[in-house]
């Protein structure tokens, strides 16, 4: 701008000077008017050319600067006619359209990622430096039991109410591990960092592995019961037979009352333990649920007096509080009654004598809570809990949560087991009434 504002005062200097001279030179001296009038139009003459060579391409430049400045790829330059800065302009032309390709590129990439990222089944969430959640996906926010993304963005993850952010909180950079969060869920997740503008920004990554934990679990388990089941009901029917066969004989006889109650002991035992292996051998022959659409009040409601009876000889108080709407689930009501029972056992054990359950369903999402205020379940505790075989119990045999959770999975509920700050004990059942899921 300044040579160009410099070529504008110079021009307007000689076309003054020859104004000055035509009216001012002698008529005497016309030759050497003419002479001075035609060394000022060369020179204007000069300076047009000197325009088109110096202040066009430097112009020219000065717009190109200005694309670049607003990060305007898709504008080209236009030729000057000169060799030297039309090399220039073809070259600043090409180094646009390919700034342009690049950006769509990118553009394209990042949208690709973010679809991928957004339907993926593995969970993804992004922290800034103060470990807070700037992003996260819809599978991250279901395994951190949120309803939304929106109320994660802008939390650190000991905030929230989740087994499983607990543990990832504590999972250090570069580190992959695999947890149960105190439900039937398994994950394995790793946290990393990537670099952006020269800053690291840590992220996590969560894949579940339930589905496939849930069955290779159920084909082992399935195999020793029925291995176990087998040999036990073989040796345990041959014995029985053997012990009646001798306790017939014994009837008649005199002094053989020890002999007789001894032969009784032996009996009742090899019958316990064939009761015992039949109970395990259920968990493995439940039936495929008969899913159809009933309102889950009704059934919370129709399993109270059961559940009455169950809790008055413990003097444990029963709460029950239902949603006022009607709660439209898809399950097996036979098989949800017993997994219910079952739950609602489970907790009258824990509290033994003098306490209170609570029973509560809600709406978005459909959800079935069940609380106690019994003992609670220690961290370590929770970490086994819906293993097979494991039990708290003294005289547990480890099969009534594996019961629950098979009936709850092939009805394709998800739930969870822990104690919360507040020292209940909840069980949470959400439903989500799909016909088919990966475990049945």
């Amino acid at each position: 701008m300044r040579l160009k504002f410099l070529f504008y005062i110079m021009s307007v200097f000689l076309l003054g000077i020859w104004v000055l001279l035509f009216f001012t030179m002698p008529r005497t001296s016309r030759l050497v008017s003419y002479l001075a009038e035609g060394l000022i139009v060369l020179n204007l003459l000069y300076l047009v050319y000197f325009y088109q060579k110096v202040i066009k391409p430097y112009r020219m430049i000065g717009n190109g600067m200005e694309l670049l400045k607003e990060q305007d790829f898709s504008s080209r330059l236009r030729t000057v006619g000169q060799v030297e800065a039309d090399s220039i302009v073809q070259i600043f032309n090409r180094m646009m359209e390919q700034m342009k390709n690049e950006r769509l590129h990118v553009r394209e990439q990042n949208h690709f990622l973010d679809l991928l990222v957004k339907v993926s089944p593995m969970g993804v969430i992004i922290f800034d430096f103060d470990q807070k959640i700037t992003q996260c996906n819809d599978a991250a926010a279901r395994f951190l039991e949120s309803n939304s993304i929106q109320t994660l963005v802008g939390q650190t993850l000991v905030e929230l109410d989740s087994a499983l952010a607990q543990v990832l909180a504590e999972l250090p950079i570069g580190a992959t591990e695999t947890f149960r969060p105190g439900d039937y869920r398994v994950f394995r997740c790793s946290k990393l960092s990537f670099t952006d503008q020269g800053f690291q920004h840590p992220f996590v990554l969560i894949e579940s592995l339930t589905s496939e934990v849930i069955l290779a679990e159920k084909k082992a388990y399935e195999k020793v019961i029925r291995m176990i089941a087998h040999e036990v009901n073989n040796t345990t029917a041959g014995i029985t037979s053997t012990l009646d066969s001798v306790q017939s004989t014994l009837q008649d006889m005199e002094g053989m009352d020890d002999l007789r109650e001894v032969i009784n002991v032996c009996s009742e035992r090899c019958y316990g333990m064939s009761r015992f292996i039949t109970n395990f051998a259920d968990v493995v022959k439940i039936p495929d649920p008969n899913l159809q659409m009933v309102d889950l009040n009704k059934e919370v409601s129709s399993c109270k007096i059961f559940m009455e009876n169950l809790c008055n000889n413990r003097h444990i108080h029963l709460h029950l509080k239902l949603s006022d709407e009607k709660l439209m689930v898809n399950i097996d009501t036979s098989l949800f009654e017993q997994a219910l029972t079952n739950i609602v056992k489970n907790a009258a054990e824990s509290i033994e004598q003098d306490g209170d359950i609570y029973i509560k369903t809600s709406k978005y999402p459909i959800e079935l809570e069940i609380g106690d205020n019994g003992k609670g379940i220690s961290k370590e505790t929770e970490a086994k809990l819906f293993t097979p075989f494991f039990s708290t119990k003294p005289n547990g045999q480890g099969i009534g949560l594996i019961f629950i959770r098979e009936v709850l999975v092939r009805q394709g509920c998800s739930f969870s087991l822990r104690t919360y700050k507040d020292g209940l004990t909840r069980f949470k059942i959400l439903f989500s009434n799909k016909e088919v899921n990966a475990f049945t």
